[in-house]
């Protein structure tokens, strides 16, 4: 199985690290360099400080659990979202905007591609894991607003990302395809 993941900040890089038990091949997209300010949030190392998002994680599962993957340094735009995500038997959307949502879920909904949605809100109370079919992606509050750098939602984070790596597996291993709201209080399945 081949699963690729769209946006490895805070949603995706850890929610990989969790996924990699399975028998896929996971392949990382994104265009972003690791800031120091992303080590609070994200699953990088300070060895990473500098390096392209989607090759830093790459090379974190081979270094650390020996598993193989594929990265993509670049942004997804609407000249090379079929090359990136060609062969993708499920997409994983942690994409912090809506344009790149809507690009990815339109490219998913014209190869009938399964794609899974992970998103936080902007002031850290909830998330969300959902499926294309049930998902539509809301305009940011305010243009590149931050929803969890330096750390600030971090329990949050680490709930919504193992019910992202839980779908994810369930999906790999039986095609469930269940949703969630994730909450501090608690992480409830929807569908």
């Amino acid at each position: 199985m081949r699963i690729v993941f769209c946006g490895v900040g805070a949603l995706g890089s850890t929610a990989a690290v969790l996924c990699r038990n399975l028998e896929a091949t996971l392949v990382f997209v994104d265009f972003d360099r690791v800031e120091s300010k992303n080590l609070l949030a994200q699953a990088y190392v300070k060895q990473s400080v500098g390096k392209n998002k989607a090759e830093a994680l790459k090379l974190q599962l081979l270094n650390f659990y020996g598993v193989k993957a594929e990265s993509f340094g670049v942004r997804v735009t609407a000249d090379n979202v079929a090359t990136l995500c060609k062969g993708a038997q499920l997409l994983v959307d942690c994409f912090d905007n809506a344009a790149s949502r809507k690009l990815l879920s339109d490219f998913a909904r014209a190869t009938t591609t399964p794609l899974l949605h992970a998103a936080v809100s902007g002031d850290g109370t909830f998330g969300l894991v959902r499926w294309d079919e049930r998902f539509t992606p809301d305009a940011e509050d305010v243009a590149g607003q931050a929803t969890c750098e330096g750390g600030e939602h971090l329990p949050l984070l680490g709930l919504l990302c193992g019910a992202i790596a839980r779908t994810v597996q369930d999906f790999v291993k039986g095609g469930t395809r269940r949703d969630s709201m994730v909450g501090l209080a608690a992480v409830t399945p929807t569908a």
